[in-house]
C-alpha cells in the first residue's frame, strides 16, 4: 500500500501546515542544501536553521564571510514567513553583524514572526554562534506576500510542475 501525504489545503491544524510547508520547500532549496544547512523546526511564523561555517565559507580574514551569514538568516526568515502556506518574499531587511565567525563553529538562525497583517509582515531572527554561545547577527526582514500557496509551486507531483 502507497503512502501519500495529505493535501496542504485541507490541513487545518498550523504546526501540520507548517511542518508540511517546511518539507516542500526543504525538497526544492538548493541554496540551504549547497550551503550544508539543516532545517532544525518550524512552527506557524516561525523557523530554525543551522550550518557548520566550512572552510570555502570564509573570506580574506579567514573568518565567515558575511553573506554565508546572510543567507542562513535570510533563509530562516524565508521558512518562518511562508509557514503559513502562503506564497510570500522578501521586500527588504537589515543586519547586524556583532561578532564574526570562524572555520568548524557552529551557526544556528531563529526566526519570530513579529507582525503579519494582509500582505505584509516583520521578522526577526538571531544568528547564534554555538560554539562560542553569542549572538553574532541581528537580522530584521520585511516579507510580503505574493500570489499563490507554497505547497503549490513547489509540488513536483503535479504535471506541468516546475522540475
Amino acid at each position: 500500500m502507497q503512502h501519500t501525504a495529505p493535501d496542504p489545503q485541507t490541513i487545518t491544524d498550523p504546526q501540520a501546515l507548517a511542518d508540511a510547508v517546511g518539507a516542500a520547500m526543504w525538497a526544492r532549496d538548493h541554496a540551504a542544501h549547497t550551503l550544508g544547512m539543516r532545517l532544525d523546526a518550524i512552527a506557524p511564523g516561525q523557523a530554525q536553521l543551522s550550518m557548520t561555517v566550512r572552510h570555502d565559507m570564509l573570506n580574506g580574514h579567514a573568518i565567515c564571510h558575511g553573506g554565508m551569514i546572510f543567507t542562513l538568516a535570510d533563509t530562516a526568515f524565508a521558512y518562518a514567513c511562508n509557514s503559513d502556506n502562503h506564497n510570500t518574499v522578501a521586500s527588504a531587511c537589515h543586519i547586524d553583524f556583532l561578532a564574526p565567525a570562524h572555520e568548524g563553529d557552529q551557526l544556528q538562525a531563529t526566526a519570530q514572526v513579529r507582525i503579519q497583517g494582509g500582505r505584509m509582515g516583520v521578522y526577526d531572527i538571531t544568528v547564534r554562534n554555538l560554539t562560542s554561545q553569542k549572538d553574532i547577527v541581528l537580522f530584521r526582514g520585511k516579507s510580503h506576500r505574493i500570489q499563490g500557496l507554497v505547497t503549490d509551486t513547489l509540488n513536483t507531483d503535479k504535471p506541468g510542475a516546475p522540475a
